[in-house]
């Protein structure tokens, strides 16, 4: 099980990164997954508008695009860019703290790897509500522990 994060034409640093890997993991098996290989690149706007414009001919920008690259089911294997000028900019617009709305966004792409869509409706209802559930939880691990006495 490897999760990995990089970063791509910005100087972000992800914070809490050993809890967001417990998370994601704890994400996935909650849903009957194991994740085998997984790659979060955040990025800036450019960089992700070209991958943007290069793998799926869309000219718009994005806060993120994720690749699946599984061959058997149950298991995650992917590539999810993530832009971190689109994270700031949704956080801003959406009145939210910076944390959760790129806890939001991580999990949106591993729950499009478990095969989770956002095209139709429902589908955006039931993404939100998974969304909001893994952001619970990443609340609850990020909490620190009392020790005991």
């Amino acid at each position: 099980m490897a999760i990995h994060f990089f970063t791509e034409d910005t100087s972000f640093n992800l914070p809490q990164k050993r809890v967001r890997k417990s998370w994601l993991n704890s994400l996935a098996a909650s849903e009957g997954f194991q994740i085998v290989e997984l790659n979060y690149i955040f990025c800036s706007d450019e960089y992700l508008h070209k991958i943007n414009l290069e793998y799926l001919d869309h000219d718009t920008l994005t806060d993120i695009i994720t690749f699946d690259n599984s061959e058997e089911e149950n298991v995650i294997e992917g590539d999810i860019f993530i832009s971190i000028d689109r994270v700031k900019e949704n956080a801003k617009t959406h009145k939210s703290e910076l944390q959760q709305e790129l806890s939001r966004v991580i999990g949106h792409g591993l729950f499009h790897l478990m095969g989770y869509k956002d095209k139709e409706e429902g589908e955006v209802k039931a993404m939100r509500r998974k969304e909001s559930e893994g952001i619970k939880l990443f609340e609850e691990l990020s909490v620190p522990r009392e020790t005991g006495k």
